[in-house]
Order: C-alpha cells, then sequence, then structure tokens
C-alpha cells in the first residue's frame, strides 16, 4: 500500500516545490508508520511506547532516497520480549519495501546516556519528533534531551565545532568544489545542522538573513539528485550535473553550481561568525568569576584599542567606534577592512552590517584615501581572505566593485584550479603581497592581481575583455592615466609570459622581440614577472613550479635586455657536448639508436631553505635520420609512462674524419635533447629504452595497439568520467617566428598524445625542429616548430592545411 502510494507521489514530485514535498513524503511516511505503530502496539501488546522520527526525517525533511531514522522509544515497563516483538513488527516491513533505516529501541534514560557519550547520537535527537504512540514518553525526552544539550553546552559546542573542522578538513569546501559533497562538505548540509543546535544550546545563534533559504537550495538540489539518479547520493558528480540543472529548470551546470555554491558561501560564513561567537562566550564565562572576585562584584567595561579613525578593536574582533559616522564617511567601510586585515582580526558582524546599511557610496573617481586602503587590504597577506569574504557576504564588494557580481562563485571548470573565478581573485593578491618587495611599484601589482581575470564573467577571450574592464575599474577607483594604462596592460598580458616560457623557442629572436614589444616597458615587465608568479602560485600546484619558474626567469632577462636596447640575437648552433658528440658517432657507426638518461635537478629557488625541484630526467637519443623517428620516440616514453615536458629535435654536426670512416649510407645523425619525467614508480632502464625503440623503429613494435589498449582502461577509470572534453584545437601561431611555423596543440591529455601528433606530423612531410610541451592538469597545450623539407618554414597556405589535418587527426 505505501509503496504503491510512494511511488505516485515521486510521480507528482515534480509539480510541487521541493521543500513542498519533501515535507509531503514525510507525511505520507509519517501516516503509514502510525498506521504500522499502532497495529504492532496492539498486537504485542506494549503500553508506554512511542515511535519517533530522529536526523533529518525529525526535522520533517525527506529527499526522494532519504534513509529513515527512527527511536522506538519505551518507558521500560513492557516485558524485552514484547518491546523486541513490537520492533519485528515496525522494522521489517520498513525493510521489505527496500527502504534503508537506522533505528534503535531504547528507554528515555537509555537514550539520555547515549546522547551523553555520542555527540551525533545528541544531535540527532536534538530534532527527534512524535510520529506515534505514547506522546508523553517523546515529550518527556525531548524536554531532556534539550535541558542536557544546554546545559552542557560549554563541553559539547567545542566538541562539536571540533567536528566540523575536522569534516572540512577531509571533505573539502563546498563552495569550490568541482564534485562536491553537499552534505558533508564546508558549507554544506551538516553544518547548517550544526548551526541549529548551536542554536538550540540558546548559548549563541547564526546570522540567520539567507541562512534557511541557503539550506533549502542545497536541499533542492538533493532532491533532483536523487530523481536523476535514482541513488541515494551527496556527491554533484560532473557527469550529472547537467541532468540536475534541468530538472531545477536552470540553464546549466555552470548555473547550478554557482547556485550551489552561493548557498555554501552562506553557510559557511555563517558558522564563521557563529564559532567565533561562541568562542568569545564561552571564554567571557570562563574569565568573569575572576574578573568579578577581582572588582568586588562590579562588572568590568569592555576594553577597546584604537586601531584607525573610527576604528576599534574590542574582544577579539574590529567595531566601529563610538563616535563613527559611517552615513557621512564613505572611506569608512575600506578604512575599516584594512585595519582589521593589517591586525589579523574578523570584522564584527554587527559592524558590517551597519556598514552595508549606511555607509555612503565612495564619489567616482575615489578619493586617495579609498584607493590607498583597498591597497592596504590587498596587501594584508592571509587575512585578507577573511576580511573580503565578511564584506562580500553584505554585499559590500559589489557596491565597490559593480563587476564583481558577475565573477562572484562563477565556477571554473579546468582541474588546474583549486578556487573559483572571485576566491582566485582574492588568493592572487594574498600572494602578490608577498612579491610587493621585488616591484617599484606595489599598488600597481596588487590592483592588477585583484582584477587580472575579471574578464571571466563576459564572453570570449577573457584577457582582452578584462583589459576593457581594468580600465573602467581602475579609473573609477581614483589611478591616473598612466597607471590606468599599465594595469590594463598588466590584465591583457597576465598569461604572456608563462605562455611563452613554456610554449615557444626562446633563441628565437622573433619571440623575444614580440614579448617586449607587447610589454613596452622594464617597469611594466617588473610587474608582470610578479602577476605571473602570483597568478599561477594561486591556481594551483600543477600551474607553477621551480622549473616553470625558470623559463620565466630567462625570459624576463632577455626581454629586459630587448627593452634597454640590446636586439635579440639569432640563434647559433649550439656545439654539441662531449656526451652528445659521443651517442652521435655510436649511431652513426652502428646504424641504430644510442641513448643516455641523466638526472636534472633544478636550481636553488631563492630561499636558500628550500630544496631543488627535479626538472626531470635528461633523455638524450642519437638515431640516423630516417621516418618515423618522433612518433617512435614519442610512442616508446609514452608506453613506459614517462611524460615529455620539452623536446628539441636537431641534426647531429659529426666531426669529418667520423663521417669519412663511417658506413656507406646518406642518411645523418637526428640528435634528440629531451626532458622527461616519470608519472609514477621508478624510471626505466635505458637499456629497455632503447631496445623497445629498436623494434618501433624497425616495425615489430605495433605502438598504436599497446597505447590503444591503455587508453581504454585509461578511459574506463571512474575519475575519467566527468563531462565530456571539448574537442581539440590546432592553430597556427602568427608571427611566432622567423625561422620555423609554429602550429599550436591544444588537447586533452591522454597516453600517446604526442605518438599521435609525431605521426600526423610525419604523414604531412613536415620536419620537427623543436617541441615546447606543457600539461596543466587535463590540459595538454603543445607547441611544435616546423619546417618544410629544405629547412624553411612553410608558406602560409600549406601550414594553415597541415593544423586542419592535424586537428582531424586528434579528434
Amino acid at each position: 500500500m505505501r509503496s504503491t502510494t510512494l511511488a505516485r507521489f515521486r510521480v507528482k514530485w515534480r509539480t510541487y516545490s521541493s521543500s513542498q514535498s519533501r515535507s509531503g513524503l514525510a507525511r505520507l511516511t509519517d501516516d503509514w508508520l502510525e498506521a504500522l505503530f499502532t497495529t504492532a502496539a496492539l498486537e504485542a501488546r506494549v503500553r508506554g511506547a512511542a515511535l519517533v522520527a530522529v536526523g533529518g526525517y525529525g526535522r520533517g525533511e525527506l529527499s526522494p532516497r532519504s534513509d529513515l531514522d527512527l527511536l522506538l522509544l519505551h518507558d521500560g515497563r513492557a516485558d524485552p520480549s514484547a518491546v523486541a516483538a513490537l520492533a519485528d513488527r515496525v522494522w521489517y516491513p520498513v525493510w521489505d519495501l527496500g527502504l534503508a533505516l537506522d533505528h534503535s529501541v531504547r528507554t528515555p534514560a537509555e537514550a539520555r546516556k547515549t546522547a551523553g557519550e555520542d555527540l551525533k547520537v545528541h544531535l540527532g535527537l536534538l530534532d527527534a519528533r512524535h510520529i506515534a504512540g505514547d506522546l508523553g514518553v517523546t515529550a518527556a525526552l525531548r524536554t531532556a534531551v534539550l535541558a542536557d544539550w544546554r546545559n552542557l553546552a560549554p563541553k559539547r559546542l567545542p566538541e562539536l565545532h571540533e567536528l566540523c573542522q575536522e569534516r572540512a578538513v577531509r571533505q573539502g569546501e563546498l563552495q569550490y568544489l568541482l564534485e562536491p559533497d553537499l552534505k558533508e562538505a564546508r558549507g554544506g548540509l551538516r553544518d547548517a545542522t550544526a548551526l541549529r543546535a548551536v542554536a538550540a544550546s540558546w548559548l549563541a545563534d547564526a546570522p540567520r538573513e539567507g541562512l534557511d533559504a541557503a539550506r533549502r537550495r542545497l536541499l533542492d538540489v538533493r532532491d533532483a539528485l536523487h530523481l536523476t539518479t535514482g541513488r541515494a547520493t551527496d556527491r554533484l558528480a560532473l557527469q550529472e550535473q547537467d541532468q540536475v540543472a534541468g530538472e531545477l529548470g536552470l540553464l546549466d551546470a555552470d548555473t547550478l553550481l554557482r547556485e550551489v555554491y552561493e548557498a555554501a558561501r552562506t553557510i559557511a560564513y555563517a558558522g564563521d561568525v557563529t564559532w567565533r561567537e561562541v568562542n568569545r562566550v564561552l571564554r567571557a564565562r570562563s574569565v568573569r568569576p575572576r574578573l568579578r572576585a577581582m572588582l568586588g562584584g562590579g562588572k568590568a567595561a569592555p576594553e577597546r584599542t584604537p586601531l584607525a579613525e573610527g576604528v576599534v578593536e574590542q574582544d577579539g574582533e574590529v567595531v566601529l567606534a563610538r563616535t563613527a559616522r559611517p552615513e557621512r564617511d564613505a572611506v569608512l567601510p575600506l578604512r575599516a577592512a584594512a585595519a582589521a586585515a593589517q591586525s589579523g582580526l574578523p570584522v564584527s558582524l554587527h559592524a558590517v552590517r551597519r556598514l552595508a546599511a549606511v555607509a555612503r557610496p565612495l564619489p567616482v573617481p575615489w578619493p586617495a584615501e579609498a584607493r590607498e586602503e583597498l591597497v592596504t587590504l590587498l596587501g594584508a597577506g592571509e587575512a585578507t581572505i577573511g576580511v573580503w569574504e565578511a564584506l562580500e557576504a553584505e554585499g559590500l564588494i559589489t557596491r565597490l566593485l559593480p563587476d564583481w557580481e558577475r565573477v562572484r562563485c562563477r565556477p571554473q571548470r579546468n582541474p588546474v584550479h583549486t578556487w573559483t573565478v572571485d576566491r582566485h581573485l582574492v588568493e592572487t593578491a594574498v600572494r602578490a603581497s608577498a612579491l610587493t618587495r621585488r616591484v617599484h611599484r606595489p599598488d600597481l601589482l596588487l590592483t592588477a592581481a585583484l582584477l587580472h581575470d575579471f574578464g571571466k564573467g563576459w564572453p570570449g577571450d577573457h584577457s582582452v575583455a578584462g583589459e576593457i574592464i581594468a580600465r573602467d575599474i581602475a579609473a573609477r577607483i581614483g589611478f591616473d592615466r598612466a597607471d590606468v594604462g599599465v594595469i590594463a596592460t598588466l590584465v591583457r598580458h597576465h598569461l604572456l609570459l608563462i605562455e611563452t616560457a613554456t610554449r615557444r623557442d626562446l633563441d628565437d629572436p622573433a619571440t623575444v622581440r614580440a614579448v617586449a614589444d607587447a610589454v613596452g616597458s622594464t617597469g611594466t615587465l617588473e610587474l608582470l614577472h610578479a602577476l605571473t608568479e602570483a597568478d599561477a602560485l594561486a591556481t594551483g600546484p600543477a600551474a607553477w613550479s621551480t622549473w616553470r619558474a625558470s623559463l620565466v626567469t630567462d625570459l624576463v632577462k632577455r626581454v629586459a635586455a630587448v627593452l634597454a636596447g640590446a636586439e635579440p640575437a639569432a640563434p647559433e648552433p649550439a656545439a654539441p657536448t662531449a656526451e652528445q658528440e659521443r651517442l652521435a658517432i655510436e649511431a652513426f657507426r652502428t646504424g641504430g639508436p644510442v641513448l643516455s638518461l641523466r638526472a636534472q635537478p633544478e636550481a636553488h629557488a631563492e630561499d636558500a631553505g628550500e630544496e631543488p625541484e627535479p626538472l626531470g630526467v635528461e633523455l638524450l637519443i642519437a638515431v640516423p635520420d630516417q621516418p618515423g623517428v618522433l612518433p617512435a620516440v614519442a610512442g616508446v616514453l609514452a608506453m613506459h609512462r614517462l611524460t615529455v615536458r620539452t623536446a628539441e629535435l636537431r641534426a647531429a654536426e659529426l666531426p669529418d674524419p667520423v663521417a669519412a670512416d663511417g658506413p656507406a649510407s646518406p642518411a645523418g645523425v637526428l640528435l634528440l635533447d629531451w626532458r622527461v619525467a616519470a608519472e609514477y614508480g621508478a624510471l626505466p632502464q635505458a637499456a629497455r629504452l632503447r631496445a623497445d625503440l629498436v623494434r618501433a623503429l624497425d616495425g615489430s613494435l605495433d605502438i598504436p595497439s599497446r597505447l590503444a589498449e591503455r587508453e581504454r582502461a585509461y578511459e574506463k577509470n571512474p575519475r575519467r568520467r566527468g563531462a565530456q572534453a571539448p574537442p581539440p584545437r590546432v592553430t597556427v601561431a602568427a608571427a611566432g617566428s622567423r625561422l620555423a611555423t609554429v602550429i599550436e596543440v591544444r588537447a586533452q591529455d591522454a597516453p600517446g598524445l604526442l605518438h599521435r601528433i609525431g605521426h600526423a606530423l610525419e604523414a604531412a612531410k613536415v620536419r620537427v625542429r623543436s617541441a615546447h610541451v606543457s600539461t596543466l592538469g587535463a590540459n595538454a597545450v603543445d607547441a611544435f616548430y616546423v619546417t618544410g623539407p629544405g629547412g624553411a618554414p612553410l608558406p602560409e597556405t600549406e601550414a594553415a592545411e597541415v593544423a586542419r589535418v592535424l586537428e582531424g587527426a586528434l579528434r
């Protein structure tokens, strides 16, 4: 009966709002369980018993696949066998319908004892709700449990706070995760329940504005997730986000994530404020008896320490001075925020709300004091984050910077990014604050750090859109025309150094000249260098390394020389090292490949205390020139799970006596100088690599089949079953080099990708002069310097055709 009714209700679920559906399902379940319990109690002849819903069911919130949390409560007077029979008559019908059930049988005394020993049990009982049976037993338990909770609050709330913190470390922050757990992550449903428990203690209360709406929104998303997956899951996986968005009537998965992030941010901020208040109250309670004894029973006035004009510190928080007049002082919000960040203190909720309610808007352009306070806030380091979040929660950031609304809570689908767009901007400013001693204009660096990704809130190239927005905001903030131009240049070219350093041949004069022309001055170059590092560090661990830093530093030195008046020198053929010459001679004489592996640690960082970061291993290969060298080498390395970081191919210059004495062969020798790193585990032995390379070159090793088998296993990995990757894109870089044609490949990283690219380039009958390989998360961004058979750059039409064919081969 109940299963049929429930099925009908689920069909109708979509015709109601989610909150109506949750409460409707709870009422339906109540009615069924009440009838079931009443009949069972009569049959078992048990009096003084009640059926009680706890946890989410106790709150009357049942999602389509929620389990049932039930407590069979009895007064202890009935025969234990009769109570057991009653329990069986209730539990088994629930199980027979395939419903998940969390159940227990206890007396009120046993329930209180268990709650006293287990915090999670106590939390569940706070939401106890009577379903059927003896109402007096349920009411007595609820009264006792709430009284116990309030009496034990000084002990229990710190335990609860610690539990929340441990869960946050384990599950991460809901407002930044691409596949968030709606329940367990920080800012999720568990935290919302914890805030209800704090309110029940009467010790402190959470900010209520928007909190219930945020919790309901997460519940709505979970309902839609249950309906689309048919499973009791709380994790919003990538492959299910479009369906869930459609179920909720939202535009797309990004809109869904943004709503989830906004809800999580509301709950997380409410938690920060609430736990700070709990700690303040508990601290005051522990100090008050001693103060009363010292003061003879009098009440001590709170100590207030001035921090800035109109801003004071009181009890560990930044509050407004009694003489402050925010309705007359338009700079006060920024002054208070800067003072708080510089002091490493949070801004009190009351102060932020008062500023949001009555503070005057700043004139445009801003006065110099407002601009200086913003720069001070951005330069305060890690303390900036909490203060910024407090201002953002009450709408002050959007009021100061209206374009902030377009990047607020905006997700970034690239897994390289740790944060949402808005948090990444603040993180970049935090990272830039540590680099301000390296530049002459820290204010421009910090402002550009905050603004550099504003263009992601608009369609098209975010650097191009961002330049326009940066000009407008910088002028609004009050920078003069020259400074506005520098900030706009920094935003427009904030990716220039890292992309050029990792994807271009720095020995090519055209590369260095193009960067110098874009930057324009040594002062801007200095700022761009620092912004590049701050941006990469704030992106995530995959975006920056000592190796990348060394490439960027090398590029900056070359560009600085050009800006100082020097012309970039045309590259001269590098003289082979003794090791390279030895390998080339051996390959020439034997007619087969020879190679060596040699570790190449990176140079020490500026901080002498840092360990050198491994660049990987230098792989030198000398092989008689023949078709298929690049795909063969790339395929063998992929088979051995070696990642290619850089790759250079060139003809080896052999000493004349060697060439004269060698075997009669028109073929020369190719020298490959690559940097490789093991995906995991130890490096393979050089002898094994050589043996497989010999087989690959003579055709006895079927590399495509071996790599196809690995790719099939790769695709079966559950961690790879995300949203469909965008198709590859191959372009010809305009004016990339005067010595070769630069072909850029952007594709999903996968085993054997370089092997496939090499095959396609071989088929196009072009020669690869060098390759610059870069992998960011799941994305490969590679650049290949290619020439025609005669060693000259390809004609424009031929280059476009090679790019088209290569793109087709990678699809």
